[in-house]
């Protein structure tokens, strides 16, 4: 891929990136975003083309609620051992943009193994794959829009985009509405990550209210003793307070 910006090496040096763009409001990911380098390549630069929505979900998958198992939101026991890393629950709820829960709501999560690496062919990141983690998870929401994952804490991995690029720690979060053409992705993150300030992507969301809300909480009523530690994330789907969102060319 040829670069299309200079190497960003200093927390000074992205934060002049980010002066530079136009896009007050900043409450979603930038498209085309020089700092973050794909992004000029794979945004959309022509008008959609109108689609029949019923004639797309024929060519969809079936999904009925009674498929998704109870022990698919615990990502340490789908491997058949214990995964290596820190034991940790990740929960929330899923809300409109009045506050009102989402209920039946299809959530699914992806993420690198402690170490910092996806289970697919496709990473090459030098780091010890664990065969016990898969890094995937999905389930339903309750009644009161909850969803809770147990999961193991991911860990920061070098990506191409620019010279000694680290992504902070996170979490891939996709939601399905009533159709599987509404889908939405976003990223959670976990506090106080010293990567927040060199990254692109996370930087992508130019307002920084609205990226503070991609950041979860830690809490000490979802850690449990000698088992987890414990955090929490809403996502807000629409609104002025919405999380910010991927597009579906950026999943």
């Amino acid at each position: 891929m040829t670069a299309t910006t200079p190497a960003l090496d200093s927390q000074a040096q992205v934060s002049e990136e980010i002066a530079t763009l136009d896009g007050a409001a900043g409450r979603q990911p930038r498209l085309d975003y020089p700092a973050y380098r794909s992004s000029v390549l794979r945004h959309p630069t022509k008008d959609p083309e109108p689609a029949d929505p019923e004639a797309a979900e024929l060519l969809g998958p079936v999904f009925g609620h009674s498929d998704v198992g109870p022990m698919e939101a615990d990502l340490t026991i789908q491997a058949g051992g214990e995964p290596v890393g820190e034991r940790t629950v990740v929960t929330g709820r899923v809300l409109d943009g009045e506050g009102r829960p989402v209920r039946r709501q299809l959530v699914e999560i992806w993420q690198a193994n402690a170490g910092g690496r996806y289970a697919h062919q496709r990473d090459q990141h030098p780091a010890a794959l664990d065969p016990h983690f898969t890094g995937v998870g999905r389930c339903l929401t309750d009644d009161e829009g909850t969803y809770r994952f147990t999961t193991i804490k991911p860990g920061p991995y070098p990506w191409r985009n620019h010279r000694n690029a680290w992504r902070p720690a996170h979490i891939h979060f996709s939601m399905f509405g009533r159709e599987f053409t509404q889908r939405l992705i976003t990223q959670m993150y976990f506090p106080g990550d010293p990567l927040f300030a060199l990254d692109p992507i996370y930087q992508s969301v130019t307002d920084p209210a609205a990226r503070a809300r991609l950041v979860a909480s830690y809490d000490h009523d979802v850690t449990t003793h000698e088992w987890a530690t414990g955090y929490r994330w809403d996502i807000v789907l629409t609104g002025s307070h919405a999380t910010p969102l991927e597009e579906d060319d950026r999943a």
